[in-house]
């Protein structure tokens, strides 16, 4: 009896001392085969292996070492030939609607869609009236629908609509996301009408020689609206909508998502999140109307809870660019329908001492803030609001976000450095848009849109981002675009303003860490960090420019695990 004492207390000693990466319970993954780039450092950096064990990065360097590290029992995964990078981060979009450009009515148009007209957008729409589909949200509705790029040159109304149902309600939203339209039965529903007044930062279009709104809704007059038509009706629609939502995000790579404008949409990620549905890391910020409902809550946080947490603040300051209600400080070449000549665009908050009001809050409260302005007139007013609370308040690494900022200046870039303004750019602009740009602004002028070149030669912290869903979450289209600068016809929109290949990567990875500070743990390849990985068909340092657009995600890892896989 006291041998077979003696033999368990000896097992259980030699149990207690075994730390070594010998044990084979949690085995560690060794990836080798294939090209393995870290994104750490200022130049593509390769190493032969790399191990992670517990949802973090044990080590890399070089296979025989890392063979020694992984320990006994681990996994080896043989990328054969394939390419290994840090999971992506996209510098500004609006996860929670990812779904519903991955339910709704898909009207983009060519290369992502085919709706090029609007008999296409009408025949789309009516084979996504069912009653199945309406059931979600009790709307027909449909995004991406692009003016600039639709043959007749023009935005739907609510006539055409009504082509595609009288009896149903109908909503559709525009690729920038600024504009909605909707049809005769949905301004009923909505309360609008010939006695309606424009809101602040908002337009109801009338029809021509009268006050009856033609359907098309822009910036205030639309957003609030949109949220409502688009809002599911179930907690299975919900479900159905967030999944859908997800499943796309983790289909282009990302690890890391923004919720860039969050309303009562938290409510819905936080309850996702207490139900630990989300599988990648979601960080929102709160629009500026909704931060005394939700800034005070727990998630709020600079830590992550089941992967969600609020960021900061967000601040709009007006619309968009390619539907010309950007806030300008010269006229646009060609106005919107009904506009005068000298139509410079128009602010979302018209007066710069709310707007003072609105960035105390967020000086006072530390809270990390995103501004969505496009045109320099906005740009202007966020500068001047801005530097004398920076002054007052100082700024050491509050890393405040320009977002979009198309048709941002040269010196508003010395003054954004200045405040030390992280620029989050667009260059996406100039493939979707860029010529529709040179149009609108004049040829001068659209070259220079989403300057990241220059920003980044100025010193600035940057990034770039999708917006989705404005445009499909696809962050290697966004790559592409940042290095090639091509725009739909070919044309190059600014050949000076290319980053090279590796800098696009970093915007995406490293530098978007930085933005959302994440960077200790996220954005590069060092052992340490979360095992954040994606593994790419093609290496976008080593193919032809042109063919980095067609790279496919083939599997997305967050934390070490498996969240998607491409397949075969």
């Amino acid at each position: 009896m006291k041998n077979i004492q003696f033999i368990f207390l000896l097992a259980v000693l030699l149990a207690s001392c075994n730390n070594s990466p010998t044990n084979t319970e949690d085995p560690a993954t060794l990836y080798y085969g294939g090209d393995i780039v870290t994104m750490a450092g200022d130049e593509p950096e390769y190493v032969e292996a790399l191990v992670i064990k517990q949802g973090k990065i044990l080590f890399t360097g070089n296979t025989n070492e890392a063979k020694d590290k992984a320990g006994t029992g681990h996994l080896k995964i043989d990328l054969a030939g394939k390419t290994l990078l840090p999971g992506f981060i996209d510098g500004h979009a609006h996860f929670s609607n990812f779904s519903v450009q991955a339910i709704g009515a898909i009207l983009l148009p060519s290369p992502d869609a085919q709706v090029n007209t609007i008999p296409d957008l009408i025949s789309t729409l009516k084979a996504w009236n069912t009653p199945e589909n309406r059931a979600l949200t009790g709307w027909v509705f449909g995004t991406g629908f692009d003016d600039s790029v639709l043959e007749e040159k023009r935005f739907p109304t609510k006539h055409d609509l009504d082509q595609v149902s009288t009896e149903f309600p109908i909503m559709i939203m525009h690729i920038s996301g600024h504009f909605a339209v909707v049809n005769s039965l949905g301004l009923e529903i909505l309360g609008i009408s010939a006695e309606t007044p424009n809101p602040e930062g908002g337009i109801i279009r009338r029809e021509m020689n009268s006050q009856e709104p033609n359907g098309v809704l822009e910036e205030l007059a639309a957003i609030p609206h949109l949220v409502k038509a688009m809002t599911p009706q179930s907690e299975a629609a919900n479900q159905k909508f967030f999944d859908a939502g997800q499943a796309m995000a983790l289909s282009y790579g990302y690890t890391t998502a923004q919720e860039g404008r969050a309303m009562d949409n938290h409510l819905l990620l936080a309850k996702m999140a207490e139900q630990n549905k989300i599988k990648i890391d979601v960080v929102s910020y709160i629009d500026h109307l909704y931060v005394d409902k939700f800034m005070s809550s727990k998630w709020n946080s600079k830590s992550y809870s089941n992967h969600y947490r609020i960021g900061g603040m967000k601040v709009t300051l007006d619309g968009s660019p390619q539907g010309r209600t950007a806030w300008r400080t010269q006229p646009y070449l060609i106005p919107p329908d009904g506009a005068s000549s000298d139509y410079q665009g128009y602010p979302a908050i018209p007066n710069d001492s709310t707007l003072t009001e609105i960035y105390k809050k967020a000086f006072v409260n530390d809270w990390q803030t995103l501004t969505h302005a496009n045109g320099d007139a906005a740009i202007d007013q966020m500068i001047r609001t801005l530097k004398p609370l920076s002054e007052t308040y100082g700024n050491e690494d509050r890393r405040f976000v320009l977002i979009h900022g198309q048709y941002v200046r040269f010196d508003q870039l010395d003054e954004l450095l200045e405040m030390r303004i992280v620029a989050s750019l667009f260059p996406l602009h100039t493939f979707y848009w860029g010529d529709w740009h040179k149009q609108i602004i004049g040829d001068s002028l659209g070259n220079l849109i989403s300057p990241t070149r220059t920003a980044l030669n100025k010193g600035l912290a940057i990034t770039i981002h999708t917006d989705a869903p404005v445009a499909l979450p696809n962050l290697m289209r966004v790559i592409w675009t940042a290095v090639s600068r091509s725009s739909r016809s070919g044309e190059i929109i600014g050949e000076a303003e290319r980053l090279s290949p590796y800098e696009a990567l970093q915007a995406i990875t490293i530098w978007s860490a930085y933005q959302h500070f994440e960077e200790t743990n996220k954005g590069t390849l060092e052992a340490g960090k979360l095992a954040d990985l994606v593994v790419l068909d093609q290496n976008p340092l080593k193919v032809a420019v042109e063919e980095i657009k067609n790279i496919k995600v083939l599997e997305t890892i967050k934390e070490g695990v498996t969240v998607y896989k491409k397949r075969d």
